[in-house]
């Protein structure tokens, strides 16, 4: 008797959970489901984006197309930023199997802990997703939980990753240097996804094709 009582109980709260999950939810604070911009080739700039790094002898130049016409604001932002001097002097704070991503004003500091974290003094870029893929070289937009949190931080792909598609701002693409962002994911050792020996970006420069 216990037992049948039990397995009644079962049913009737699950079924009670199938209803209310049914209803909205009504979390303000989830991430609202962004416009997704499809069929749309990438169109080059006029402009690329030259990383030039510290240590040139090994992680040499990477140079990046820049695409207004897929995700103008987050280009806008990325060359403001590059011409305002904000990117000189950070790290390559993140790499894994997928990526290398760096940006972060806070890795500038003595502090690794905070590396991440960090952001310009300007407003979060309104996610720009399009239907094109996360595929090697691609750069891409890093960002928070929030669709429209990204920023400052940047990311280049090493690799296809399917579950970044539309999910994630594609700005560019590397033309040129993919052998140093290789190398510079090679870099031992690590904690966890941070170079325990910084490896930094001595400036990044808008220049004409």
């Amino acid at each position: 008797m216990h037992k049948k009582i039990c397995i009644l109980l079962v049913i009737f709260t699950a079924a009670l959970f199938s209803a209310c999950s049914d209803k909205p939810a009504a979390n303000k604070s989830a991430a609202p489901v962004a416009e997704i911009k499809k069929g749309v080739a990438p169109v080059a700039d006029a402009e690329i984006a030259v990383i030039e790094m510290e240590n040139a002898g090994a992680f040499g130049t990477i140079k990046m197309e820049l695409y207004s016409n897929i995700a103008p604001k987050m280009v806008a932002r990325f060359k403001e930023l590059a011409k305002e001097g904000v990117y000189n002097g950070t790290t390559f704070h993140r790499i894994n199997q997928s990526v290398i991503q760096g940006g972060d004003p806070n890795s500038k500091d003595a502090d690794p802990s905070n590396d991440g974290q960090g952001k310009s003094d300007k407003p979060n870029v309104p996610a720009e997703f399009s239907d094109l893929l996360y595929d090697t070289a691609i750069v891409g937009a890093a960002r928070g939980q929030e669709n429209d949190s990204a920023n400052s931080q940047f990311f280049i792909m090493l690799k296809r990753e399917a579950g970044f598609d539309q999910r994630y701002t594609i700005f560019g693409k590397v033309i040129e240097g993919m052998n140093n962002v290789r190398t510079i994911s090679g870099v031992t050792p690590k904690q966890g996804e941070r170079p325990l020996e910084n490896v930094v970006i001595k400036s990044v420069t808008i220049q004409p094709k």
